[in-house]
Formats: structure tokens, C-alpha cells, sequence
């Protein structure tokens, strides 16, 4: 005799990031008082504009010379002059969806192609329903060299405003959006 089994249900991953992937000082890509230093906050919001609560948000940059102290820096690692800059933040959101960074300004970046990159943060977002990260980058407001950045230039300009930040009164606000309209422009890396 032959049982049928039936189909497996749908499940979504988590919430469960704050049980193990926070830690204190994460959201701190530098320490508090360093010179230079603003706050890059923001919501993380769902395809119907809920706020995304137990989302993850993580931070990758260059430091204010547009450098790595990673090996992976094709101009070879070199420990960033800004001291205790890490380069990397993690925040996770609150019951209303928010993140916070303290970070300061990263400088133009060489592209693979020999053109260069203007200031821009990655972020990565982990949230429910995502099974696997979802990448975006930050870009500057007014930053000149928006204009020749060959990963902006390569963003539908209907679409360009969901990668640039927007002036907050201690730094900069960037709010994600992982569907529906507005939605936030991700590249498959």
C-alpha cells in the first residue's frame, strides 16, 4: 500500500535575528565622538509599507581614503586612518522598522574597470520571508561624482532616487523599501 504524502507548507525564515546576530556595539562602523561622524538612520518597510520589524541591516564601506584594510583591496589592505573605523556596521530595526549606523563619509573608490566608484556604502537587509540577503548601496546627496559613478549611471534614472540619501539633522536618513512601489533598487552580487 501506497501512502500520498501531501505538500510541505510555505514557511518564512525568522524573526529570530535579535536572539543572535546583534551584539552592542554593532551599530557603531566608528566610535562615538570621532570627528566627522553622523548617524545614517532609517525604516526597513515590506511591500504593502508595514515596517519591517526583526530586520537586519548590515554596513561594508571604505574608509574616509576610499581604502579597505582588507586583502581583498586590489590596492592592497592598509589599516584606515580614521581610528577605531571598522568599516562594517550591523543594526537591527526596532519595533517600528529603524536602524541606525555611525559611520563617517567613505572616499571615491576605484572600479574594476578603471573608473571610479563615488562614496557609497553597501547594505545588506536580512529580514522574514527573505531566504536569502537582499544587497542595495547608499550614495550621497550632491556628491559630484554621482554623476560618473558607473554603478549608479547603470540604474534606470526613475530609480535612482531609491539609492540616495537624504539629509537628516545628525546626518542622513535611508529609508528600504523591499517591495512594491518605490521599491529600492538590489543588485545580484
Amino acid at each position: 500500500m501506497s501512502e500520498r504524502l501531501g505538500v510541505t507548507p510555505a514557511q518564512t525564515v525568522g524573526p529570530f535575528l535579535h536572539l543572535g546576530l546583534c551584539w552592542p556595539d554593532g551599530p557603531y562602523v566608528v566610535p562615538e565622538g570621532t570627528p566627522g561622524a553622523f548617524w545614517i538612520r532609517g525604516q526597513v518597510f515590506d511591500g504593502t509599507g508595514a515596517p519591517v520589524v526583526d530586520a537586519l541591516v548590515e554596513s561594508w564601506q571604505a574608509d574616509p581614503d576610499g581604502r579597505f584594510d582588507h586583502p581583498d583591496d586590489p590596492r592592497g589592505a592598509r589599516p584606515p586612518a580614521v581610528p577605531g573605523f571598522r568599516g562594517f556596521g550591523r543594526s537591527e530595526t526596532d519595533a517600528h522598522g529603524r536602524y541606525a549606523l555611525l559611520t563617517v563619509k567613505p572616499g571615491p573608490l576605484p572600479d574594476p574597470d578603471g573608473a571610479t566608484e563615488a562614496p557609497h556604502l553597501t547594505l545588506s537587509v536580512f529580514a522574514r520571508g527573505l531566504l536569502h540577503r537582499v544587497v542595495t548601496r547608499l550614495y550621497f546627496p550632491h556628491d559630484p561624482a554621482n554623476a560618473a559613478d558607473p554603478v549608479l549611471r547603470s540604474v534606470d534614472a526613475q530609480r535612482r532616487g531609491t539609492l540616495l540619501a537624504g539629509p537628516a539633522p545628525d546626518g542622513f536618513r535611508f529609508d528600504i523599501r523591499l517591495q512594491g512601489e518605490n521599491e529600492t533598487v538590489f543588485f545580484a552580487v
